[in-house]
């Protein structure tokens, strides 16, 4: 196989999420609102301009980040903090099943005794005025 000139390392195609979780992370540190080239300067420049503009696209099309615009470009913001997007995501993978009563009880018996014990203390605080 013939290596395309300008192609990255070997290593340099990662999965989806996990540029996504590194241009969120960008994001989330900053404390403004940062530009496709600002997040690819806050990356170590590992990534192309083209590609964290694509991916910041993708998060605005999830609904990740928002964008306004800044010149001929954007500037995006996450719209949540990083337990607030996972919040979100184990909301998402659970509306999309039928049995959510069966989803709900393997994931609560995988919990940790730890976690099942906040997770109990978390739904007392809540279950106190009913909903």
């Amino acid at each position: 196989m013939t290596a395309t000139p300008g192609a990255g390392h070997r290593d340099a195609r990662r999965p989806a999420g996990e540029l996504e979780a590194g241009v969120l992370a960008a994001l989330w540190a900053a404390e403004a609102p940062l530009t496709p080239g600002e997040v690819q300067a806050e990356l170590g420049g590992s990534l192309a301009r083209t590609t964290v503009t694509t991916i910041l696209t993708r998060l605005h099309d999830k609904g990740a980040v928002t964008r306004r615009r800044v010149g001929r470009g954007y500037a995006y913001t996450p719209t949540e903090d990083a337990p607030g997007l996972t919040a979100r995501r184990m909301h998402t993978e659970l509306a999309k099943e039928e049995d959510r009563s069966t989803v709900l009880a393997r994931f609560v018996s995988q919990l940790s005794d730890e976690d099942e014990q906040l997770l109990r203390s978390l739904l007392g605080e809540a279950g106190g005025g009913g909903r």
